[in-house]
C-alpha cells in the first residue's frame, strides 16, 4: 500500500476494524446552537447503549475546518465513526454556499478515501438572523438532527458490521472448500 494512503498503516480502514470509539468534531461559530446537536447525539447515543465516554468531542472555529480534522482522525484508525455539526449562516457575501460545499464535499471525501463512515449535522439554512425567534428555533432543529445523525450513525455501524461479518463468514466457507478439496 503507498505511503500516502488515507488508510491505517495495517491496510484496514477503520471502519472495518476492531475500532469502536466515535469522533464527534464541531464548529464553534454559533455555539449555543450547535451544542444542541453534541447534546442530543450524545443523548440518542446512551439510549442506543454506546458508552459516553467511547465518544471523543474536538471543536474547531468553523465549519471549513472540519473535514481536515476529520480526515486527521480518519487515518489514525482509531475511530469506528466520524460525525460533524456546524451552522454555515449567510453573512451577506454570498461565501456561505461555497463553504458549505467545500465542508459536505471534504467530508465525503474523507469517507470515500478512508472507509471510516462520516455523519454531517452541518446544515446551511436560507435565512438565518441572530433574533430571539430564529436562534429558538435553530436550537429546537439542532435538537432533532442530533438525535437523527446518532441513528444514522447507529443503524449505518450496525449494517458495515453485518456486511463485515458476512464477508468473514464467507471467506471461512471458501478456506475450508480449498482445504477440503487439497
Amino acid at each position: 500500500m503507498a505511503s500516502d494512503s488515507h488508510f491505517p498503516q495495517d491496510g484496514v480502514p477503520a471502519s472495518r476494524s476492531r475500532a469502536t470509539r466515535i469522533a464527534f468534531i464541531q464548529s464553534a461559530w454559533h455555539k449555543d446552537i450547535v451544542d444542541q446537536t453534541r447534546q442530543a447525539f450524545a443523548a440518542r447515543m446512551q439510549k442506543e447503549g454506546h458508552r459516553a465516554d467511547a465518544i471523543d468531542y474536538f471543536e474547531v472555529p468553523g465549519a471549513f475546518e472540519i473535514p481536515l480534522h476529520a480526515k486527521l482522525l480518519a487515518q489514525r484508525g482509531d475511530y469506528a465513526a466520524i460525525v460533524a455539526a456546524g451552522l454555515v449562516v449567510d453573512g451577506g457575501i454570498y461565501r456561505h454556499d461555497f463553504v458549505a460545499s467545500a465542508v459536505i464535499d471534504g467530508l465525503m471525501r474523507v469517507q470515500l478515501d478512508s472507509g471510516v463512515p462520516v455523519f454531517s449535522a452541518v446544515l446551511t439554512p436560507h435565512h438565518f438572523h441572530g433574533g430571539d425567534e430564529h436562534v429558538g428555533f435553530f436550537r429546537e432543529h439542532f435538537l432533532t438532527k442530533g438525535d437523527e445523525v446518532a441513528q444514522a450513525c447507529v443503524r449505518t455501524l450496525r449494517g458495515i458490521a453485518a456486511i463485515v461479518e458476512r464477508g468473514a463468514a464467507a471467506r471461512a466457507l471458501a478456506t475450508a472448500e480449498i482445504e477440503r478439496t487439497q
